[in-house]
């Protein structure tokens, strides 16, 4: 048994946010009673919030373990270690691995090695083959084998007629499909906003901000005529979040998820931090990450993801064009959305937490999210007002970001999940 005394439980789901002691037995939540009323279990241990927050575990939605074929990078083992860091217990792997989990043997066996960590680890499913964007997958037999999304993320679908196909038969199965919006004939150099003064800087042309809204305004069509869940992956233009909040008012399952890093940077990062800051699609303007705040402020953008993306030293220390992109984020998106979304409030803390834990949770289906008696003991404990700095020195086998050096608030003190200690802060 696991006794957490004197905390703040604050759980989006029931809206409770209070002092309470909580108890954990057999991967459950036994007893959620009000703080110093719980008596200590015999035998148990005690960990003594000391009025800590207590929140469920944070849920991803979109991370790159890289596992398999660029154990260098990360593996499923490293991922979930820097996913306890950040106070993750539920992982969603992306499938654009080599070879990529277009198959039921590739799917068993990532999911087959994730159950031997310490987090729930699940998986995506591609939408084609082999990521090539001619022939769909067989989504009846990935979704029975355990796969929770279909995505080819990385790359766009560019056939409309096979994406219409694919969101009809996801719809049928009651399955999400998740979409990179990057139109390739919008894009000469990825990674670094087209017509901005980064891309001048590097005499670059870039990635016009076209590349997303000509396929996001496509696609909210397609999944307006024929339903379904359709998640707009990492959005990062203005034109984007309209696009998105104008066709949720004829399809609501249509959704868009921002990340840490295009909510809290713009273009003027590339500059500063060169490779560290190139990531799919390009962080842009002060006037789209303005957009993507007022969407998260208004209940446009309801999900936080990381589309956390190791790459090796080596790789990011190349010129920028052929660096590749993406950035690190499992460890500092809780400290990121304190940061810029609740300090300066754009959100509630409550808010900011379901978009980290009920609200992904329940678009795809997990068992996640929430705090009460009789469910999963998964939940982490941090302190908002502590503060800690950036070092290069993370959980995940990777280094790539461009937050190293920064001060941020929010220290996870523990992830507890299945009832059991992920992470501590300290001995980890």
């Amino acid at each position: 048994m696991l006794l957490i005394q004197n905390c703040r439980l604050v759980d989006p789901a029931s809206h409770t946010d209070g002092m309470r002691d909580i108890l954990l037995s057999d991967g459950l939540v036994k007893t959620i009673a009000p703080a110093g009323t719980l008596p200590v279990p015999e035998g148990g241990t005690v960990i003594k919030a000391c009025g800590a927050i207590a929140a469920p575990g944070l849920v991803d939605t979109h991370s790159h373990f890289r596992d398999p074929g660029f154990p260098k990078k990360e593996d499923i083992h490293t991922g979930s270690l820097s996913a306890a860091k950040g106070g993750y217990t539920s992982i969603i792997m992306m499938a654009n691995t080599k070879p990529p989990i277009d198959s039921v043997p590739i799917l068993s066996d990532v999911l087959a090695r994730g159950e031997k960590e310490k987090i729930r680890i699940y998986s995506a499913a591609n939408v084609t083959v082999g990521m090539q964007g001619e022939a769909r997958t067989d989504f009846v037999s990935l979704k029975e084998a355990g796969a929770v999304v279909f995505t080819d993320d990385g790359r766009p679908i560019t056939d409309a007629s096979l994406l219409r196909s694919a969101l009809k038969l996801a719809r049928k199965l009651d399955m999400p499909v998740s979409l990179h919006e990057e139109d390739p004939a919008f894009v000469k150099e990825p990674g670094v906003n087209a017509g901005g003064k980064a891309a001048a800087s590097l005499c670059l042309t870039g990635a016009d901000r076209k590349a997303e809204s000509s396929l996001v305004a496509r696609d909210v069509k397609i999944a307006e005529e024929v339903g379904g869940k359709l998640l707009i992956q990492h959005i990062s233009s203005k034109e984007g979040v309209a696009l998105v909040r104008e066709a949720q008012k004829v399809n609501p399952l249509i959704q868009a998820e921002a990340t840490p890093q295009h909510f809290s940077l713009t273009e003027d990062a590339v500059l500063q931090k060169g490779t560290l800051a190139k990531v799919n699609p390009p962080l842009r303007l002060e006037e789209d990450r303005q957009a993507i705040l007022a969407g998260i402020a208004d209940g446009t953008i309801r999900i936080i993801a990381t589309d956390h993306a190791p790459h090796t030293r080596a790789e990011k220390s190349q010129t920028f064009p052929k660096a590749p992109s993406g950035m690190i984020g499992l460890e500092t998106a809780l400290s990121l959305g304190l940061k810029n979304l609740v300090r300066p409030g754009v959100v509630s803390l409550e808010q900011f937490l379901a978009m980290l834990t009920v609200n992904p949770a329940a678009y795809y289906k997990l068992p996640a999210g929430k705090i009460y008696e009789g469910g999963p003991a998964d939940l982490l404990l941090f302190d908002p007002d502590k503060e800690w700095t950036v070092t290069d020195s993370f959980a995940s086998r990777s280094s790539n970001s461009p937050f190293i050096g920064e001060t941020l608030p929010g220290v996870v003190l523990y992830t507890i999940c299945r009832g059991e200690i992920a992470y501590q802060l300290g001995t980890n």
